[in-house]
């Protein structure tokens, strides 16, 4: 099969690709995804995040991965769920729409990469958006992805808004306009057109489903890459398996190659294609074709510690005879309307908080669920309750994607370095004291019936630091195992072109040379927009 761009995984960026390159008629454009079509009721209700995430009975659309054992984590392996269907990661998130600070893409610029400063990118993110309070100067009105208010958040992320404003913690209505510090309600990547109220808005919903019948684009579901093909230094084309098993099959690029598969398997990709650490790549027994030791490093994420109480309020999401009752009324609400609890984000409430004023900007992230929370809903309590996670947002230390086997069906080495670097722990300790505070609020009083870890007997630092290492793992955003930059160890240009070789490409989260402060969902779309320009010359 031969084509003019053969795009290698179909989620958030890979979406926004095929539709933006196909626009031009005279363009063949492939789409390769491991996963399936994602458009399955699973995804659709926002809800039902619930079943996908833990990975638990089943797998739905969910790689469920995990980390190397982390020191820093008490030993302990870090569970890494990321999306396996069209629509990639977006197809099983929380749908939270967030771009992050002015000063993180400034930050991008100051390190070499050109046109990648907030004032360059805002134009992308406008061009994406499609925005339930309609466009202006820093919002779209009318892109491919639905961004809406929540359509029905309960009373106590409210409650807990007003906690937090209580502590002098501004609210505020807007976390999208450069500066983000406050709290509020976050918006969602959900439809609010008629036809679709309620939906998740996933990558493949806004940008890959409209345009599935054009003559010009393939879509191959189940295909697993295997490797990249070459002819001298430039890219040729990729060799997939259909769902993993039987011939190699081979598909021919005729003008580029392009890896979309995110943070963590995009970097696999190269190594077993021979682009790496060449030290690393001989340990497998994998030829070197281009040594490019940045391949795999400069790995970060956000690393979230959970607060929960358990509570006798019942209006939130639990096990029990009441809610699930209660529930079905949602399910079947949400059904007619698209407007219920079905169609919570479980995170509803947002704060991005300093842990000292002397910062310029946010360093911890609040997620306000309403829902108990205890590692990755991989362990479920009877009876309700509400949890707050804390992240840091520009985590100190770096980690790195290696590869375990040459065999390209074996999941990568994924080693965060959670807490690393002991500024990480430290910035945690102060989030988890300032949300406790919140959490212990007049407003929420009515909601608090039990502290649900043991925390509330946390007083020292020592306290706080074993409560941390024994729980805290990721909150989703690997990022910058392929980065973007001008130095010996970047993997990509500021055009995002493997720096190298020719014809190849990385267009996803892992160009980021920092992680921004806040979701990786927006961010990577807009990476791909603009991507998408300087690949067809209009940018």
């Amino acid at each position: 099969m031969q084509f003019d761009y053969v795009i290698v995984g179909g989620g958030s960026a890979g979406c926004v690709l095929a539709n933006r390159l196909s626009e031009d008629r005279n363009t063949r454009v492939c789409l390769l995804e491991a996963g399936g079509k994602g458009d399955s009721l699973f995804v659709r209700m926002p809800a039902a995040v619930v079943a996908m995430l833990p990975g638990r009975p089943l797998k739905l659309n969910n790689w469920c991965m995990e980390t190397v054992p982390q020191p820093g984590l008490n030993g302990r392996k870090g569970y890494q769920p990321r999306g396996k269907a069209l629509g990639g990661s977006s197809a099983i998130n929380a749908m939270l729409y967030v771009r992050g600070q002015r000063e993180d893409y400034d930050g991008w610029a100051e390190l070499g990469c050109a046109g990648w400063d907030w004032d360059s990118l805002l134009p992308y993110f406008l061009k994406s958006e499609n925005n339930e309070r309609g466009g202006d100067d820093l919002h779209g009105g009318a892109g491919p992805l639905q961004v809406s208010n929540q359509k029905e958040p309960r009373p106590i992320t409210r409650d807990f808004v007003e906690a937090a404003k209580q502590l002098q913690h501004r609210e505020v209505q807007d976390f999208n306009r450069g500066d983000n510090e406050g709290v509020g309600l976050y918006q969602v990547t959900q439809f609010h057109d008629p036809a679709k109220n309620g939906e998740r808005c996933s990558a493949a919903a806004a940008y890959l489903f409209p345009v599935m019948d054009r003559p010009n684009l393939t879509v191959v579901t189940g295909a697993h890459a295997r490797e990249l093909t070459f002819e001298g230094k430039r890219a040729t084309g990729v060799i997939y398996r259909k769902n993993g098993k039987g011939a190699d099959i081979t598909v021919r690029a005729g003008r580029e190659v392009i890896l979309s598969s995110g943070a963590l398997k995009s970097p696999q990709l190269l190594q077993l294609s021979g682009i790496g650490d060449p030290a690393e790549l001989k340990q497998h027994g994998i030829a070197v074709r281009h040594a490019l030791p940045g391949v795999g490093k400069n790995l970060q994420d956000h690393l979230d510690f959970t607060l929960a109480y358990r509570s006798k309020d019942t209006d939130n999401f639990g096990i029990g005879a009441v809610g699930s009752a209660r529930m079905l009324g949602h399910l079947l609400r949400w059904r007619k309307t698209g407007v219920s609890m079905a169609a919570t984000s479980f995170a509803e409430g947002a704060a991005f908080l300093k842990t000292s004023p002397d910062l310029d900007r946010p360093d911890i992230q609040l997620h306000f669920a309403i829902a108990l929370v205890d590692d990755h809903a991989r362990k479920l309590h009877y009876g309700y309750g509400f949890s707050c996670h804390i992240c840091k947002l520009r985590p100190e230390s770096r980690g790195s994607v290696t590869l375990s086997s040459a065999d390209p069906a074996t999941m990568p080495a994924i080693d965060p370095a959670f807490l690393a670097d002991p500024r990480d722990l430290d910035t945690m300790i102060k989030g988890a004291r300032m949300t406790r505070a919140i959490l212990e609020g007049e407003p929420l009083a009515k909601y608090r019936h039990k502290e649900m870890f043991g925390t509330e007997n946390a007083q020292t630092d020592a306290d706080w630091e074993a409560h941390i290492r024994a729980r805290a793992d990721t909150i989703y955003h690997p990022a910058g195992t392929c980065k973007m930059g001008t130095d010996d160890m970047a993997v990509v240009d500021p055009e995002l072109r493997v720096r190298g070789v020719e014809g190849l490409r990385v267009v996803d989260a892992s160009i980021m040379p920092n992680l921004i402060s806040g979701n990786t969902n927006s961010p990577t779309m807009v990476i791909a927009e603009k991507a998408a320009d300087m690949i067809r010359g209009l940018a």
